[in-house]
Formats: C-alpha cells, sequence, structure tokens
C-alpha cells in the first residue's frame, strides 16, 4: 500500500546532535552498570522492567562485569539514587525515564569521568551523558489504525500517565491513527481521551494510580469505546483486568509485548504496541564495553526495529489478513516517509 499521503503529528522532533565522544576508553573494558529506576518499581511490566531487561542482557553478554538497580518511591529519590550509584564508583549509570533528567544532567555535570545514559531523554551538549530516544509515535501511529479498524462501536480511547513527552508522543501517534484511518477509509471513528491538537485529554496523574486508571477505563466503556491504549506503565493491566471481567473492551499494550509483561491478558490484547527499551539499553552498554560511547543519542524507529508492533498470537486468526497485510505495508510506508509523523 505505497500512497503518498502524508500525515504530520505535531510533536517535538527527536534532538540530533553532534556526536562528542568522552575520554577515550580501551576496548572490552570492564564496567559496572547501575540503573536507576522510575516510580512504579522493577516489575511494572513497562519501561523499568523492560530497560533493566537490556543490563540483563548485557551482563549475560559478558559486556557488563556487574549490574544492580535501585528503585525509586517518588521522585525525591532520583538524586539520591544517582549518588549512590556514584559513592560506589559505578562506570555508567543509566536513568529509567523522563523524569530523571535534572538528577541526571546535575549528576553527569559533577562527574565527567562516568558514564551516564538516560531514557526517553535527548543527549544535551555533556559529553558523557547520551540520550535513549524512541520514535514512539509511529509504533502508535500503526495501532490508532489498527483499533479504528477494529472497533465494533466506532469508538477507542487512550489515557496518559502524566503530560510529559514520553507519555504524550505515544497519544498523539495513536491519535493520528485514528485520523488517518478515516481519512482513507471515509469512516468516523471517534477518539475519546486524547486531542493532539490542543493536547489535553485524560491523565492519570501518576504512574501508580490503579483506583484512577481502574476509573477512566469504565468510563471509557461507559461512553462506548471498545478499543482502549493506556500510555501509564503498569496501569495498563488494571485496563485489561476490568476489560477480561466486563467483556465491553479490549487494549492495546504498550512499551513491550503483552505476552513478554502480561500474558493472562492476551485473550483481550490483540496487539502491542512496542519500544525496544531492552535493545537500546543494550545497544549503549555494548559501546561502553567497546570503548565507543559518544553522546550521540540512540534513536529507536521503524526503519531500525527500535519501535514496533506485535500482533498476540491467539488474535492471528481472528484479525482480518486484510488488516494485517494493511499494517505491514503501512509500517513500511512509515519507516520510509512516506507517511510522515513529525
Amino acid at each position: 500500500m505505497k500512497k503518498s499521503y502524508k500525515v504530520v503529528v505535531a510533536i517535538a522532533a527527536a534532538s540530533l546532535l553532534t556526536s562528542v565522544a568522552v575520554a577515550p576508553a580501551n576496548a572490552a573494558t570492564k564496567q559496572k552498570v547501575c540503573v536507576a529506576l522510575d516510580t512504579a518499581g522493577i516489575n511494572d511490566k513497562s519501561f523499568n522492567q523492560t530497560s533493566y531487561e537490556g543490563a540483563k542482557a548485557a551482563k549475560a553478554a559478558g559486556y557488563a562485569s556487574t549490574i544492580e538497580y535501585l528503585p525509586a518511591k517518588s521522585t525525591a529519590d532520583f538524586t539520591p539514587n544517582i549518588q549512590k550509584f556514584v559513592d560506589k564508583k559505578c562506570t555508567m549509570i543509566i536513568g529509567i525515564g523522563y523524569l530523571l533528567g535534572d538528577a541526571m544532567v546535575a549528576a553527569a555535570t559533577k562527574n565527567p569521568a562516568i558514564k551516564f545514559a538516560i531514557v526517553d531523554q535527548p543527549s544535551g551538549t555533556l559529553a558523557n551523558l547520551k540520550g535513549i530516544e524512541y520514535q514512539s509515535d509511529e509504533s502508535a501511529f500503526l495501532v490508532g489504525y489498527f483499533a479504528a479498524a477494529m472497533s465494533k462501536t466506532g469508538k477507542v480511547a487512550t489515557y496518559g500517565g502524566i503530560p510529559i513527552p514520553p507519555v504524550t508522543i505515544w497519544m498523539d501517534g495513536y491519535a493520528y491513527g485514528v485520523k488517518y484511518y478515516n481519512q482513507v477509509n471515509n469512516k468516523n471513528v471517534t477518539l475519546l481521551g486524547w486531542d493532539a491538537k490542543t493536547q489535553t485529554g485524560k491523565m492519570l496523574g501518576g504512574f501508580e494510580a490503579p483506583t484512577e486508571a481502574l476509573a477512566a477505563s469504565v468510563g471509557f466503556e461507559q461512553q462506548g469505546a471498545d478499543y482502549i491504549f493506556g500510555v501509564s506503565g503498569g496501569m495498563q493491566a488494571v485496563t485489561a483486568a476490568n476489560s477480561l471481567k466486563t467483556k465491553k473492551s479490549n487494549v492495546v499494550w504498550v512499551d513491550a509485548t503483552v505476552m513478554g509483561t502480561g500474558a493472562q491478558y492476551a485473550s483481550v490484547t490483540p496487539i502491542s504496541a512496542t519500544k525496544g527499551l531492552k535493545e537500546g539499553v543494550l545497544a549503549v552498554i555494548k559501546e561502553g564495553y567497546d570503548g565507543k560511547f559518544t553522546n550521540k543519542a540512540y534513536l529507536g524507529t521503524l526503519k531500525n526495529k527500535g519501535v514496533g508492533y506485535v500482533i498476540t498470537p491467539a488474535w492471528a486468526k481472528k484479525i482480518p489478513a486484510s488488516l494485517q497485510t494493511e499494517l505491514k505495508d503501512l509500517a513500511a510506508d512509515v519507516g520510509a516517509g512516506i507517511i510522515t509523523i513529525k
């Protein structure tokens, strides 16, 4: 499906930064890798859990001699957690999540000999701080199109944790996927929960808000939405549990595959919008091991398979073959820049 039609999504573009090398390092560097988590815990079925899988894979591959993590109960834990890692003489400190940005910049500024990397933040100008970013709107565009195509009620929905770029980029892409479906199929599927133009919509107020996630899910069902995309870490599990109970809606999983982080919800989750957090973290640790660490940001896209979508195996025969083909063609078009999301 090679269409020249373009949809433009109004979100901040990923930073295009000049590579600046850290002080020379020898190949096969021994690394003590320390991971500072965002709130929501190590088993959040989302960004913390999946990112740390990258550290575990790096250790298994021999790129890290040791790995460890510290959880954060609140944002007040970010700075002291990072300082603990500095005191432990970690050689690479990785922050998981946009909200750690200020604490990571401050620590990297004070400790130029330590390599720092942060998920969902740009690199900036510090030579020892590398951003790990994702063009998540590309993946979200595809699952938004999918949800609109699969909806029987003509209404789909989304909610976020808090209004920060790593959250709203997913919601924007989802909104424009629904919009694109309507435009090319002459349909009128309604999106509840987000307005990409005004950047307003349903936010839970945090990534650990099960009461709010349940209320949002039930509310969307009451308004007729039969596909819900929860962009709030592990709160998608609350939505999926509700879907299992009510049988009124299905869920679009985010960050990882549902089979990897929530297999018990596979029957109500036909598709997952994936973000290669494991792969990004692994790639950065390997750079350090190889002595090639720079501040040039890692950017995951559809083209390099840093983001994508995965059909849940149990749904493969339930989803029309024609729609599955459409998604593959759309993904190719987005990856090739024929459909532009920026």
